[in-house]
């Protein structure tokens, strides 16, 4: 018996005569199996598959069609013996043929081989050759198949284009002109093709027409994606045109799973580009978003993944300045990700699940979107080990940085994080993320009140910065200078709060224009307010000043400083709990604050039992931008109005379970 998928679906005898297999139901059932690859699938799961809403006798249903297929598959089998084809394994059924004996395995079996040996070619092409059109071609509307069909086009695409290379290296290659010609007009975006029809036109001694191809491809990547040809192409072109040597000795970009991206696409431009920051900022995002749209709309699901991965900007700030921008990438890169499927290349999953993590970071997510964030950090996290990929771990743990917001008190986590990328940085010459790297630690100091070793970090980034042209360094280490000199002012000689205050203007000054409106609003005032409660006076009320997302939780404090204590009250029962981001910390000590100037005795309580695991760190300060001071002063001010209604009051709800885990960031 022989099963074939590679088009449609079909059976065949060792005679060669077909086996009837039935209605679209019973194929289903088999190419579900075949997929399955010799894996039971439960009866559960074939249901689930088959019918989007199950009918009340699914199960006896389902059992009917491989009471079939059984017959159909062996017709010969005396009654009352068991079956040998479809078996029933546990909950399910399992297929149990040999590999050889059904086409997708042997096609799968021989691209495997390829891959590790150029000398299988021969068995590769022949697999190649037993694709009939669309795997699965009769399995319409069925998810499973759907994600097959995509999975399986992309390894066909990749064997054709793995044999012309190995043909193309071993000095053939020159009859593969037409065959190319035809793939490259089918496909279009995928860039080894056009270098291996270049390659193949070069050997068969047609110089020009190589050329011609590859200036077509050129401005077709950039006319239609915006995306320079990667540096294989060039090198290709660069060799044609001197005839160093023969071509097959260009190097190409070729990975086993598709081609990288290089490094002068337009992505790869807007990453030049955010590290600039100000307008250039703004438009490397919009250029990025723009470069995704158009890979999607290609069709070719690893373009597309490696478009959305090669953005891998280094990311800091926990809220995003362009929310829906991010909503969009988070959506493409998920749908690509269901489009590869689980057995996709482990590299572009782990760059789109990166991407996942460094771009869920809007303070109005759902809990659903956060959790969905964390375990996309953390798979990322895991591929990229498994990979020894120094540049995608990287990335990778900037995705675990941005999710380790999940409580108060996770600065040490952070602290871990920093020490990694800056580690994997410096030994792997990633530049980008040594800042990125010095800046985390940074923070982390900071929020320990280490003025010292955030001050080595700050001049270490600073020096990196001037090396890789990213101007947004200073921004934020100016910042920290302003908050050095803040907890400063309240030592004896420091320096006056006025000079704090004038030190925070010019830092603003330098963010205003920055393209980071997601940090810069309501930052100033925050500061000033945090400024003022170090050296215990009222909130500042000047009712021009824009405290953009802090507003809910500086409104009490405000409010009591104009003696309007019962809008104060009214406002604090109102406060939600903060986002989980960098400023957590600092939103839970304002609010215990204002409990207690209120005596708001539950609520000075919930905000103790929060605050708790952050008692020996400085509030607002694990952003390095700025500090209200010490956790542990609002922990004690709160505790001490918790405790004086402790007959009366209601205990403080228990931290939910996602906030009392361990400091494991992007694992929660």
């Amino acid at each position: 018996m022989r099963i074939d998928v590679l088009g449609a679906m079909r059976a065949l005898r060792d005679d060669g005569s077909p086996a009837d297999l039935g209605g679209p139901r019973h194929r289903e059932v088999l190419g579900r199996l075949v997929a399955a690859e010799g894996r039971m699938v439960t009866t559960d799961t074939l249901v689930d598959d088959l019918w989007t809403e199950p009918p009340a006798r699914a199960v006896g249903a389902l059992r009917t069609f491989v009471a079939a297929l059984r017959r159909a598959l062996e017709p010969d089998r005396p009654p009352r013996t068991p079956p040998r084809v479809i078996v029933t394994e546990g909950p399910g059924y399992a297929l149990r043929l040999p590999r050889e004996d059904v086409d997708v395995h042997r096609f799968q079996d021989a691209l495997s081989r390829a891959r590790r040996d150029p000398e299988a070619v021969t068995d590769l092409g022949a697999a190649l050759d037993t694709w009939r059109g669309t795997a699965y071609a009769d399995v319409t509307g069925s998810a499973w198949a759907q994600r097959e069909r995509t999975r399986l086009e992309e390894l066909r695409l990749e064997g054709v284009e793995l044999r012309a290379r190995i043909l193309l290296d071993a000095g053939g290659g020159h009859d593969l002109v037409a065959a190319l010609g035809a793939h490259v007009a089918e496909h279009p975006w995928r860039e080894p093709a056009w270098g291996l029809l270049a390659r193949a036109l070069h050997r068969a001694g047609r110089r020009a027409d190589a050329l011609a191809t590859l200036r077509r491809a050129r401005t077709m990547l950039v006319g239609q994606l915006g995306l320079d040809p990667g540096p294989g192409l060039r090198r290709l072109e660069t060799d044609i045109l001197q005839e160093a040597g023969p071509p097959e000795a260009a190097p190409t970009t070729w990975t086993g799973h598709g081609v990288r991206l290089g490094p002068r696409t337009t992505v790869d431009l807007a990453r030049t580009l955010a590290l600039a920051g100000g307008d250039a900022l703004v438009h490397s995002r919009r250029d990025r978003l723009a470069a995704v749209q158009a890979a999607e709309r290609t069709g070719d699901i690893a373009l597309t993944a490696r478009i959305i991965g090669a953005y891998d900007v280094p990311a800091l700030w926990s809220r995003a300045d362009d929310p829906e921008q991010s909503r969009a990438v988070v959506a493409a890169a998920e749908r690509t990700l269901a489009a590869l499927g689980s057995d996709g290349p482990a590299d572009l999953v782990a760059r789109l699940l990166a991407t996942i993590a460094t771009e869920s970071r809007s303070a109005d997510q759902s809990e659903t979107e956060l959790r969905r964030a964390r375990q996309a950090a953390g798979r990322a996290e895991e591929l990229a080990r498994d990979l020894a990929d120094p540049a995608l771990l990287a990335f990778a743990l900037n995705g675990v940085f941005l999710q380790s917001f999940t409580r108060p008190g996770l600065a040490a986590a952070r602290e871990r994080t920093g020490a990694e990328i800056l580690d994997l940085a410096t030994r792997h010459e990633l530049p980008n993320f040594a800042v990125l790297g010095r800046l985390v630690r940074l923070q982390s100091a900071s929020a320990f009140g280490d003025l010292d070793a955030a001050a080595s970090h700050a001049d270490a980034a600073d020096q990196l910065a001037a090396t890789t042209e990213a101007s947004l360094v200073r921004v934020l280490t100016g910042w920290f200078r302003a908050r050095a000199t803040a907890a400063r002012s309240t030592e004896p000689g420091g320096p006056a709060p006025a000079t704090a205050a004038a030190h925070y203007r010019v830092a603003d000054d330098a963010l205003r224009t920055a393209g980071m409106p997601g940090l810069h609003r309501g930052l100033f005032p925050l500061a000033l307010l945090g400024l003022r409660l170090l050296h215990d006076r009222p909130a500042p009320t000047d009712p021009h000043l824009d405290w953009g997302p802090y507003r809910p939780w500086a409104r009490p404090l405000v409010l009591l400083a104009q003696d309007r204590t019962e809008e104060a009250r009214t406002a604090l029962v109102a406060v939600p709990a903060p986002p989980r981001d960098h400023m957590q910390e600092a939103m839970w000590c304002l609010t215990a604050r204002a409990a207690v100037r209120l005596d708001e005795r539950g609520i000075a309580a919930r905000a103790a039992a929060v605050l708790h695991d952050a008692r020996e760190e400085h509030a607002g300060a694990a952003c390095g931008m700025l500090t209200l001071g010490p956790v542990a002063r609002y922990l004690e001010e709160a505790r001490a109005c918790a405790g004086a209604g402790r007959a009366t009051r209601t205990p403080p709800a228990a931290p939910s379970r996602s906030a009392s885990r361990g400091n494991s960031p992007g694992r929660a």
